[in-house]
């Protein structure tokens, strides 16, 4: 399936009713049917962003074990990915937001900021810092 904003998403793995492929909004949807119940909003958010980095800090743990210990875990790295758009979903779920409209968001910036490509002189941005709330 290609998505709307032209990505190409396949989510065959899904244990969804006759392995459908989704659209990212069935997607979110379908992860609130996977997460915990909290009481407490604080600790629903923080459990979701711990989750999320947590996962980040196990692809780069198979990352770093596939290509500096030469222990092939790039299926490590797929399932961690995996396990990072779920607890992507369930932040986007939290705040009420679109994992759509997010993604489009970081396309419009990525045109903006690379109206040609990716070049070294873009992404230099005059020797500068910026932050991600700086435009």
């Amino acid at each position: 399936m290609v998505h709307s904003l032209g990505i190409k998403i396949n989510f065959h793995s899904l244990l969804v009713a006759n392995y459908k492929t989704m659209t990212l909004k069935e997607y979110q949807e379908f992860c609130k049917t996977t997460a915990k119940k909290f009481d407490n909003p604080e600790k629903e958010i923080m459990t979701w962003g711990l989750g999320i980095a947590g996962e980040g800090g196990d692809v780069a743990g198979c990352i770093k074990k596939t290509f500096s210990h030469g222990n092939d875990q790039k299926a490590g790295v797929k399932e961690n990915l995996g396990d990072m758009m779920w607890y992507m979903a369930m932040i986007c779920n939290f705040f009420g937001w679109d994992l759509d409209k997010i993604l489009q968001e970081n396309l419009d910036k990525l045109k903006k900021r690379y109206p040609q490509g990716f070049t070294e002189k873009d992404a230099s941005r005059n020797n500068t810092r910026v932050d991600w709330n700086e435009r």
